[in-house]
């Protein structure tokens, strides 16, 4: 990230990664830090297959994104969305129905600041900076209740986030008040990385975090498998992200570890 910096807020401290950052390099955006850049890289070197993986879950997002709009869908709220970057939230589901609403919920200050930027113009999209943990905050917000009817279907997005939550704050916990809240007929979509992956250099990338306030905590299937505790799974359930729907050749990587990295699924709440 280079130029005027005058938009970013007074709190971050460039020198400290943000994993919003990191992935946003991955995927080729323009708003990361040389700190963010060179984290980014020191995984890729021990993971050479990380920005397949980053890839495969933004190709999840399209695909989960794409079911829901076919049972009917039109809100959404997006936890922990990150930088906008290409083929976000609120560009795949407005493409199908200008009417969608989306809501996005990040704890980076760099993310929501600059999605207010982004998305100023669209009156059908509210950013919202808040803890994941804090669910009455998100769900009573001005944002969400100016954009979300929770009398009607949601579809909810938690991806790549809850394996940076540890298992003191309750996570299973957190995504079922989450639920709680939801009307019948609404969606869950949830990827996250596999503790039992068998990835090459899982461990040393987890190590390389260690600098940051975001230390991932990978899960085995069945610990995954929990998050959806009162949610019916769609077809194929929970899987590697490559084998949830994969509907063209770059939804698939050609590591089947990478494949199986990050666990992907949808529940819809009966």
């Amino acid at each position: 990230m280079t130029g005027d910096l005058s938009w970013v807020p007074p709190e971050v401290d460039p020198n400290v990664p943000s994993p919003a950052r990191v992935y946003d390099y991955w995927l080729e955006g323009g708003y990361n830090f040389a700190a963010d850049r060179a984290l980014g890289e020191k995984i890729a070197r021990i993971m050479p297959g990380i920005r397949d993986a980053v890839r495969l879950n933004r190709s999840f997002l399209r695909r989960a994104a794409q079911l829901m709009l076919d049972a009917g869908i039109r809100q959404f709220l997006d936890i922990g969305s990150g930088l906008p970057t290409v083929g976000n939230l609120h560009e795949l589901v407005q493409q199908a129905d200008p009417d969608c609403r989306v809501v996005y919920v990040d704890r980076d200050p760099i993310a929501v600041a600059h999605s207010h930027l982004l998305l100023a113009d669209n009156n059908r999209v509210g950013v919202l900076q808040a803890d994941l943990r804090d669910v009455n905050g998100v769900l009573d917000s001005p944002q969400a209740k100016q954009l979300l009817d929770f009398e009607r279907p949601i579809g909810v997005f938690m991806l790549l986030l809850l394996h940076f939550v540890p298992d003191e704050w309750d996570p299973a916990g957190i995504v079922a008040a989450y639920r709680d809240r939801l009307a019948p007929g609404s969606h869950l979509a949830l990827s996250h990385v596999a503790a039992d992956s068998d990835s090459a250099g899982l461990d040393e990338a987890i190590e390389a975090y260690k600098d940051t306030q975001n230390l991932p905590h990978p899960r085995t299937h069945e610990q995954v498998l929990a998050f959806f505790s009162g949610f019916d799974l769609v077809d194929p359930g929970l899987v590697g992200c490559a084998q949830w729907r994969p509907d063209s050749r770059g939804d698939v990587s050609a590591d089947p570890m990478i494949n199986a990295l990050p666990y992907a699924g949808v529940g819809r709440k009966p």
